[in-house]
């Protein structure tokens, strides 16, 4: 089958060089992928999110049969809910599967911290204890923050680039960031409704499934780091590095994820009748021994996706076709029983300002135990050169996780930009 996939980052790299392992994938294209992309496919200027006339166009011209979706900016403006429509879905012919990925409305549980909660407590699924207020509210929330214990987490309602969750310590800092969010829009639209959450201690780790609304078969969990500094200090980035498996995950801790989050959750979806075929992120805390959700997202993590597809051995391509065509209950799923840990090399000042332009060396290292993924990077003179925060994430396989560390962290030591910069502590806490 021919296949579109959506996106340009690491994520997107891991998954075309999954699916183009796939004999079930004729022709991959990649809008707008990047040189990484290039290697598993073909890479087409195509807008991704808005106004989907122009992917429609490409999709019959080039008999897409399937669309995988890598970011949530499409999926939250309705991509799926566009090639759903009757009439431009039974235009496409029989081998035609569609979107992978969830509708427009069933994407709010990534799309509204509010809709996601809500979900939640409907279903009775272990979460933070939590209010919503609004501008109209913004008195009553003040009180309720100033007499709320600490610390407390504030959360933009909506898509803020990843930036729109602030944990406070005093509640002077606390009323202060309230008002900035309500009163003086510092997340735009995203911060029009704030929720205030109870602060959960323990420690974090990402757990995915593919589901086609009714039932659903999990991918490899993933733990990532999203502090930019050695230690988890500093700044909150997109995410410097990852590991799978997750070590302190036991069977038993699994087992209670398994019965008391994502059953629930897909169970929640079916008697909702809330239409979803795709991923589901579940970015879980365990505290204690209890796993809760602080969030969904709609789509695979980035850089936890770069572990994720390496072990998974199973083929993704007929595993996405099985979620499309409502078929999962018919799928099983093998794991690579080796650890996986991806770091992250980035820019020099990331996650703030950053140069790009920048040629990198090295790039030829992979093996069959080390994969080199690009996230931000383009073309230029015919090099390839540095083109965003996060540039290139370096996946390994190991007996252990510091064997795995270490084989990424000696292939990043042989590639070079200037400014240059990557954690060499990613996964050694499992030493």
């Amino acid at each position: 089958m021919n296949i579109l996939l959506l996106g340009s980052g690491g994520r997107e790299h891991a998954l075309a060089w999954k699916i183009s392992q796939s004999p079930l994938c004729t022709q991959l294209y990649i809008a707008p992928g990047n040189p990484g992309t290039a290697q598993c496919g073909t890479n087409i200027d195509l807008p991704i999110a808005g106004n989907f006339t122009e992917m429609e166009t490409f999709c019959r011209s080039h008999q897409i049969h399937l669309i995988v979706v890598g970011p949530e900016e499409p999926l939250v403006k309705g991509v799926y809910d566009y090639f759903k429509a009757a009439h431009i879905a039974n235009s496409f012919g029989e081998e035609w599967l569609g979107v992978i990925g969830p509708s427009a409305y069933a994407a709010q549980l990534e799309g509204s911290k509010a809709f996601a909660k809500e979900f939640m407590l409907r279903h009775g699924i272990p979460t933070a204890s939590y209010k919503e207020f609004t501008v109209e509210t913004f008195e009553e929330g003040k009180h309720y923050v100033l007499n709320h214990a600490l610390p407390i987490v504030l959360k933009a309602d909506g898509l803020a680039a990843g930036k729109g969750v602030i944990i406070c310590h005093n509640h002077i800092e606390a009323i202060t960031e309230y008002e900035m969010m309500l009163q003086h829009s510092k997340f735009g639209e995203a911060g029009k409704k704030v929720v205030v959450e109870e602060f959960l201690t323990g420690i974090e780790l990402s757990v995915f499934a593919v589901t086609d609304g009714k039932d659903f078969v999990l991918l490899p969990e993933a733990k990532d780091y999203k502090r930019i500094g050695e230690g988890d200090t500093g700044l909150n980035t997109g995410g410097m590095g990852a590991v799978s498996p997750v070590p302190f995950a036991d069977a038993a801790f699994m087992n209670k994820v398994l019965e008391k989050v994502i059953k629930p959750t897909i169970e929640g979806l079916e008697k909702e009748r809330i239409e979803y075929k795709g991923f589901v992120f579940f970015g879980l805390i365990k505290v204690g021994d209890e796993p809760f959700v602080i969030e969904y997202n709609c789509r695979m993590g980035d850089p936890e996706t770069e572990v994720v597809m390496p072990r998974l051995r199973s083929d993704l391509v007929a595993l996405l076709a099985a979620a499309a065509k409502g078929e999962l209950q018919q799928v099983q799923t093998e794991q690579d029983a080796r650890f996986a840990v991806t770091v992250v090399a980035v820019s020099g000042g990331y996650p703030g300002n950053y140069a790009k332009g920048y040629p990198i060396e090295g790039l030829d290292q992979s093996t069959g135990n080390t994969m080199v993924f690009h996230a931000g990077t383009a073309i230029e003179n015919n090099s390839v050169v540095t083109n965003g925060g996060r540039v290139l994430a370096v996946t390994s396989f190991g007996k252990t996780v510091s064997e795995a560390a270490d084989y990424s962290r000696h292939t990043l030591e042989g590639i070079r930009f200037t400014k240059m910069y990557f954690r060499k502590d990613i996964g050694y806490e499992f030493e």
